[in-house]
């Protein structure tokens, strides 16, 4: 719904407005808020923060629609006026257009020709908050992507590569903060992500020295996916590490940080995920394996670490591990021969 604040002080302007555009107003199209002066129309504009049209007219009592005009400009630049001013008054029309006034009207208004102007009006301001967002994620998209990325970003290699699934042999590893959602019910929301935070760098570090990387963020979950040579000694060397930092950490708001993880691998399915409608897609890894990964860090308590014997038989010379016994997976058929990872 598109919100017109009308400044006026002729109260019938009101109910001409509310006739002319009962169909819209019925349908929720627009929705139109009245002023009687300019001090007035501020105080609605502090009120409701999504006002994209201020009609207003030029000659009213306690502040006029040009000093309107000129602190609406200043304060409120994505909200276009529109300038309501009688037939032939040329010089308040240019002192208006001056002052940043994005079009006008005359009186008596011909509510065809206000509504068109209307819609122009509305076009144009999406396209500039549009703009703004694109630019204000460009910004954020450079805080976190170095700049040869963002380079390679712009190249017709990387546009070809989104399209581009492939099959890869690598290893997840799901690393969940455990009851972290009981300081989440208690504790004020900026205590919570610092907190979160806080724990969140500590495994990102120790997986990025491994050269893992982190496919996303779920809640208090990390997926973590490694390639490429050893990725599940190295895997598996990145969680040891994050458990062994995170047992080490004080208690903090009477919450004593404790992770429960799961590690898979094999083949896995990575490309684009996502919807092409919503413009949303998240390149990413899924499969079996990923599943698997999923449901061990489920059932794996407090400081554990858990693999299936498939990965047992990959590793067991280098790290030591105790078997755990058959478990039995969600959506699973199969029982699995499970192993905690101990050093």
């Amino acid at each position: 719904m598109k919100r017109i604040l009308v400044v006026d002080d002729e109260e019938d302007l009101e109910v001409l407005i509310r006739q002319k555009f009962r169909r819209q107003i019925r349908e929720q199209i627009y929705e139109f808020i009245f002023t009687l002066n300019g001090i007035d129309a501020l105080s609605k504009l502090q009120e409701f923060n999504d006002i994209d049209i201020v009609l207003s007219d030029i000659n009213m009592p306690e502040m006029d629609g040009l000093t309107l005009l000129g602190k609406i400009s200043e304060s409120y630049p994505l909200t276009k006026v529109i300038m309501v001013s009688a037939y032939g008054d040329m010089d308040n029309i240019r002192t208006a257009m001056n002052r940043g006034a994005f079009d006008f009207v005359t009186k008596p208004i011909n509510f065809e020709d206000l509504e068109m102007t209307m819609q122009k009006t509305f076009t144009y301001v999406n396209y500039i908050r549009e703009s703004f967002e694109t630019i204000r994620e460009n910004n954020i998209l450079k805080m976190y992507v170095d700049k040869n990325v963002l380079s390679f970003m712009r190249t017709k290699e990387f546009e070809e590569s989104l399209n581009k699934n492939i099959s890869i042999e690598s290893s997840v590893a799901f690393i969940d903060i455990c009851g972290f959602t009981i300081i989440s019910e208690k504790e004020p929301a900026n205590t919570v992500v610092t907190m979160l935070n806080k724990y969140f760098d500590m495994m990102v570090n120790e997986i990025i020295i491994q050269n893992g990387i982190i496919d996303k963020f779920m809640g208090d979950c990390i997926m973590a996916v490694f390639k490429g040579d050893y990725h599940l000694d190295r895997a598996i060397e990145a969680c040891i590490s994050i458990r062994d930092k995170i047992k080490s950490l004080e208690e903090e708001n009477n919450f004593k940080p404790q992770v429960s993880i799961g590690i898979n691998s094999g083949e896995v399915v990575s490309g684009n995920i996502g919807s092409v409608t919503l413009k949303r897609l998240d390149y990413t890894i899924i499969g079996d394996v990923v599943n698997i990964a999923q449901r061990l860090q489920s059932i794996a308590e407090p400081n554990q670490i858990l693999i299936i014997e498939e990965c047992y038989h990959k590793v067991k010379q280098s790290f030591k591990c105790n078997f755990i016994g058959e478990k039995k997976f969600k959506n699973k058929k199969d029982m699995y021969l499970t192993y905690e990872v101990i050093h």
